[in-house]
């Protein structure tokens, strides 16, 4: 669980980063996830976006892929979120430094 000191930190690194998943009409998939997963390990923070043609929200999106996947929702602003999970053999974010 993210503090809330731990989470503006992310958010300040997030917001420098370019969304590199978007969630469309395909809805939420296993390989999907798993994508999400790999990404998660190799950069710890991403951005994913989601499309209009969605049938989930974003909140909806980020909760759902962060079951998924293992990983904290950080923010959660209009279509796009950022999610986090540290990387077991990649870490580049130390917590205790935010």
């Amino acid at each position: 669980m993210l503090t809330s000191r731990q989470r503006a930190g992310l958010r300040k690194m997030a917001a420098a980063q370019d969304t590199i998943f978007q969630v469309g009409k395909g809805g939420i998939t296993d390989n999907m996830c798993e994508q999400i997963s790999n990404a998660l390990e190799a950069r710890e923070l991403i951005k994913l976006r989601v499309l209009e043609n969605c049938d989930y929200s974003s909140k909806q999106a980020a909760e759902i892929i962060a079951g998924e996947v293992g990983a904290d929702v950080v923010q959660v602003i209009g279509s796009r979120f950022v999610l986090y999970r540290e990387s077991v053999d990649n870490k580049k974010i130390d917590l205790s430094l935010l």
